[in-house]
C-alpha cells in the first residue's frame, strides 16, 4: 500500500536549541490508526509539531502524497488535509460549543456549506448537540476531547495527528476516544497518534512506531511491536499484550 505521509531522516529542535529529532523516520498509510511511542523527551510531540509545521525542519523532508511539505506554515499544512490536535486541546474555553466548530471551518474558502457541516458533526456526536450552547471551557475533559476530535471533521482532513489524546482521562473514556478513532479510520482518515499509554494505544492502532533519543527504533504493524520481548521491556514495563 501507497504511504500517504513520509517522514526522512528529520531534524528539528527549538529556537536555536539542540535538535530534539535527529534522523527520525515514519510512513504513514491511508486509513489506518498509527501509534507512537517511547519515553519522555523521545521526540515524539516534536515529531508532530514539525509534520504541521509549527517547528522548522533543519534536515531531511516530510512528504504528503509524494510533495514536499518543508518550510510551509501550519495554515497551508491544513489546507493539505492534516489536522494537528495538541495535548492542550486548543479549544476556545469562552466560546460555545457550537462556535468551537464553526472555528473549525475557518479555513474554508467556501463557507455555504459549514452550518450544514457542523449540523452533521452533532449529528454524529450527540452529546456535542446536547451541549451546543455551553462554553467550552466548562465541559469534562473527556467531552473537550470529542470536540477537540469532532472540530478536526470539519473540513474532512485526510490526516487527524493527536498529541496525548488520553491525558487526564478516565480509563472508560479513554476507550471512547479510541473508538472514535476507529470509525474516523474507517471512514477513510488516517490518524496519527502520540500516546504516554503505550499499552493501550498500540491495542488500539494498526501500526506502531517507536521513537527514543530523536530517532525511530522501529515501525511496523502494532501487534508486532507489542509482542517483541525488547520492546515490551524497555517501553511496556514488560507487559505482554492480553
Amino acid at each position: 500500500m501507497a504511504e500517504l505521509l513520509e517522514v526522512e531522516s528529520l531534524t528539528a529542535g527549538y529556537g536555536d536549541g539542540p535538535a530534539i529529532l535527529d534522523g527520525a523516520h515514519l510512513t504513514v498509510q491511508p486509513g489506518k490508526v498509527h501509534c507512537i511511542i517511547g519515553p519522555n523527551g523521545a521526540g515524539k510531540s516534536t515529531l508532530l509539531k514539525a509534520i504541521c509545521g509549527m517547528l522548522k525542519i533543519r534536515q531531511g523532508d516530510v512528504r504528503f502524497r509524494g510533495q514536499s511539505l518543508k518550510g510551509l506554515r501550519p495554515d497551508q499544512v491544513l489546507r493539505r488535509g492534516i489536522c494537528f490536535v495538541p495535548q492542550e486541546r486548543a479549544l476556545f474555553p469562552k466560546m460555545t460549543v457550537r462556535e468551537n466548530l464553526r472555528m473549525g471551518g475557518y479555513s474554508l474558502a467556501d463557507k455555504s456549506g459549514l452550518e450544514r457541516r457542523i449540523d452533521e458533526i452533532e449529528e454524529r456526536f450527540p452529546i456535542l448537540r446536547e451541549r451546543r450552547d455551553q462554553h467550552a471551557g466548562t465541559m469534562s475533559g473527556g467531552q473537550q476531547q470529542t470536540l477537540a476530535m469532532a472540530r478536526t471533521l470539519i473540513i474532512k482532513p485526510d490526516i487527524v495527528m493527536l498529541d496525548e489524546p488520553s491525558l487526564g482521562l478516565a480509563p472508560k473514556i479513554v476507550q471512547e476516544m479510541f473508538d472514535i478513532m476507529r470509525v474516523m479510520a474507517s471512514e477513510g482518515i488516517t490518524i496519527l497518534l502520540v500516546e504516554q499509554n503505550a499499552l493501550m494505544g498500540l491495542k488500539n492502532s494498526d501500526w506502531g512506531v517507536v521513537l527514543d533519543l530523536g530517532r525511530t527504533l522501529f515501525e511496523g504493524p502494532a501487534a508486532d511491536v507489542l509482542a517483541d520481548p525488547r520492546i515490551q521491556e524497555l517501553y511496556l514495563g514488560g507487559r505482554k499484550a492480553a
